[in-house]
Order: C-alpha cells, then sequence, then structure tokens
C-alpha cells in the first residue's frame, strides 16, 4: 500500500520495515492481533529513546494498524494507544562560509596534479552538486549517466514521494560533473556507478567526512545531509525568496522549509536595525 498507493520512497519502505520487524520481534510475531496491553509493552520498550525516535516508530505502527482496519484484518483499530510524544524540531546542523571555502579549497588541492585522479574528480562532482544544487543523498547516488546536460543550467530529479522537481545548476557543478563523466564507462546507467548499481549512500558520506577531516573540519560536523542544509542556508542569508527554496529542496510542505529561517536570526536583525523606516530617527518617513 505505501508503494502503490502512497507512492512511499524506497528509503521509507525499509525504515518503515525495519520499524514494524522490531515491534513484531518484541511481540514474538503478535503485531498484527496487539492488543492495547502488547501496545502497552511496546511504549514501555520505548521509554529510553528520543522522543523523536518514539514519534516515528509510533507513526509507522499507526500506519500499520489503521491498514488493517481500513482492509478489513481487524475489526478495531488500536493506533490510539500509541504513545504521542511532543517532538520539537531540532535546528539543522549546517557550515559557515569559511568551513565550505576550506572544503573546496581541500577539493581543488587535490584536483591540483595533471592529471588528476578519477577518484578526485568523482569527488568534486558530489561536493559540487550537494553543495550547488542541494540534492539528497539518494537523489545524488541515483543520478543516471547524462542527467546533467552540458548546455542545460538545470537538471530533473525525483525526489521523496516520486516528485519530480527541477534542480538548479551552476557552471562549476556542470564542469565538474563533465570532468567526471568522462571517467564512466559509456554503458553506465549511472552517473555515479559502483558494482552492479550506484554509489552507496554510506560511501558517499565517508567520501565526504574524509575530506572534512583533511581540511580540518570535525567530520562529527558534517555530512551529505549537512551540505544540503547549507545550501539553503546560504541561499537564505543572500536573500532567496522562501518558495523558491521550498522548490528547489523539493519539500512537501513550505513548514519544513520554514525551519532555515530560524537559524538566520542575525541577518534578520541587521534587516531590522538598518532598513526598517524607524531605524534612522533622522530618516524622512513623510506625515505620520
Amino acid at each position: 500500500m505505501l508503494a502503490a498507493e502512497a507512492g512511499a520512497a524506497r528509503n521509507t519502505l525499509a525504515a518503515y520495515r525495519s520499524d514494524l520487524s522490531l515491534a513484531s520481534a518484541t511481540l514474538r510475531g503478535g503485531l498484527v492481533e496487539a492488543d492495547v496491553v502488547g501496545i502497552g509493552r511496546l511504549a514501555e520498550g520505548w521509554r529510553d529513546l528520543a522522543k523523536s525516535t518514539v514519534a516515528r516508530k509510533a507513526a509507522a505502527l499507526r500506519r500499520f494498524y489503521a491498514f488493517l482496519h481500513e482492509e478489513g484484518h481487524r475489526p478495531d483499530d488500536p493506533g490510539a494507544a500509541l504513545p504521542r510524544p511532543g517532538t520539537r524540531r531540532a535546528l539543522p546542523r549546517t557550515l559557515d562560509h569559511d568551513d565550505i571555502a576550506r572544503l573546496f579549497a581541500g577539493l581543488a588541492a587535490r584536483l591540483a596534479p595533471d592529471p588528476p585522479d578519477p577518484g578526485d574528480l568523482r569527488l568534486a562532482a558530489l561536493i559540487e552538486l550537494l553543495y550547488g544544487s542541494g540534492l539528497r543523498a539518494t537523489e545524488l547516488v541515483s543520478l543516471p549517466r547524462h542527467a546533467v546536460a552540458p548546455d542545460r543550467p538545470y537538471l530533473i530529479v525525483r525526489g521523496k514521494g516520486g516528485r519530480e522537481r527541477l534542480v538548479p545548476l551552476s557552471d562549476r557543478s556542470r564542469a565538474a560533473v563533465a570532468a567526471w563523466r568522462g571517467h564512466v564507462a559509456p554503458t553506465s546507467a549511472f552517473l555515479f556507478p559502483s558494482g552492479k548499481g550506484h554509489l552507496s549512500r554510506v560511501r558517499l558520506f565517508q567520501l565526504v567526512r574524509a575530506l572534512a577531516a583533511d581540511v580540518g573540519i570535525a567530520p562529527d560536523r558534517i555530512s551529505p545531509h549537512v551540505l544540503r542544509h547549507a545550501f539553503a542556508t546560504h541561499l537564505l542569508e543572500g536573500g532567496a525568496d522562501l518558495r523558491a527554496l521550498q522548490s528547489m529542496l523539493g519539500h512537501a510542505d513550505i513548514a519544513t522549509t520554514e525551519i532555515y529561517t530560524h537559524i538566520d536570526t542575525a541577518r534578520l536583525v541587521e534587516l531590522v536595525t538598518t532598513r526598517h523606516p524607524l531605524a534612522d530617527p533622522d530618516r524622512d518617513t513623510g506625515p505620520r
């Protein structure tokens, strides 16, 4: 149902499968028939987990029991007995402009040899697309070989829920991809192939952290998703419209995009103190 009707992404399906399997193991295979007592046992086992984790697990089970009830596999829906912990969305981790400059300086040093190592050309293309276009890790590693065209300043990405969107591409990104693509086999279906498929998200994570460590950025401060956050944060600092940012990031709900407004406080204060008509007592604002 999640795949066929809701259009859930592969990673979402994997997360639901994991949560349901763990819950089933806790109830010794009695997940489908679980009553309020059984659900209470599940909730008790989640007591030491983070609120966000409990919320995710409970949401998966609520969806599961609602499905069973709607399809006639259960006469009732016990999902109401699952906990609903209050969750507060944490501010996304990001990098400042100096951190980004160090990353790209490190990339430039790696690309200095003539000819550069193909692995470094691949890394440059990955980093340029992560920070330059704000792609999700899965979207990036699964790009088709010809997704980036040399004469087209955008690419079309299929994101969460199967939704397609246009993603802007800088000249730098296209140049980096072109340099790397010369090392990709013409028969490859993917821009970043590995084995019989494409580069894994885990390997991408490792490559990003290794580069960060080389330039003196603590590895625990960075990940592919942190570079996506940096893309969004720096665009917003530069004056990007929130709706445009929502479109570029592929957020279904603008409330998700609005989280970035909370990490730009300094810029908002500066705008009020320098641009507001009452900020300058000598400015003539006309009749009051």
